[in-house]
């Protein structure tokens, strides 16, 4: 969304295994404001926020629920973002603390559920979705991560976690497929260098698969 001239925000609010300031290739500390408020890291037009950011890269953070709130509202409401058109939120897989702080402390436009198709990683996004509509936030849909593997040398797909588990599950339950991400050596190989995908090889397929969800957002928010 930010290579389309839209003003991003990411906020990792996963404060135990926070992973995106690796995935920016981003290890500086940010600075305070003047008004104390943290302001967020850049890179590849994106604005971003992370616990990862404000410890030591292998330090280990221990911490109860009520320690994991105080955190979340901090890195919520004392960060500088200046003008953002849309700010996401990475959230851990759950339903737990994280989810029910943030969905108290900000007004969501909406919530997108990640997930691989096997069973046992959709009774977790099921348990998901039903909450955010317990709590009435829209769900804008869902997203199939690491759908399949195609082979660099014979083009063969491998459906390794299963096939249409998340397809099914999202007709049951009223909810549109957004996208298919693959299970593809690149992908990881960018992410371990904190070189996004998009920008490493713009014209690919799997590029593609994030660039028709970038394209819906753009179009739902």
């Amino acid at each position: 969304m930010s290579l389309s001239g839209r003003k991003v925000g990411l906020l990792d609010a996963d404060i135990f295994g926070p992973s995106i300031p690796k995935m920016f290739n981003l290890f500086e500390k940010p600075y305070l404001s003047e008004k104390k408020h943290f302001v967020p890291l850049t890179n590849y037009g994106v604005k971003i926020m992370s616990m990862g950011l404000l410890i030591n890269k292998d330090s280990p953070i221990v911490w109860r629920g009520l320690m994991v709130m105080k955190a979340l509202q901090q890195l919520i409401h004392d960060v500088d973002w200046g003008t953002l058109d849309l700010l996401v939120i990475d959230m851990p897989p759950g339903t737990g603390d994280t989810q029910l702080t943030i969905t108290q402390q900000i007004i969501l436009d909406g919530v997108v559920i990640v997930s691989t198709p096997q069973d046992i990683a959709l009774m977790d996004a099921i348990r998901g979705i039903n909450m955010f509509r317990k709590m009435d936030i829209k769900i804008l849909g869902v997203v199939e991560n690491m759908s399949v593997f195609v082979c660099p040398n014979c083009n063969y797909n491998t459906h390794i976690f299963g096939i249409d588990g998340l397809k099914r599950t999202a007709k049951n339950m009223n909810i549109e497929v957004l996208a298919n991400i693959p299970l593809h050596e690149d992908i990881v190989q960018d992410c371990e260098k904190g070189y996004p995908t998009v920008i490493a090889d713009p014209s690919s397929s799997q590029s593609l698969s994030f660039k028709t969800l970038a394209n819906i957002f753009g179009r739902n928010l």
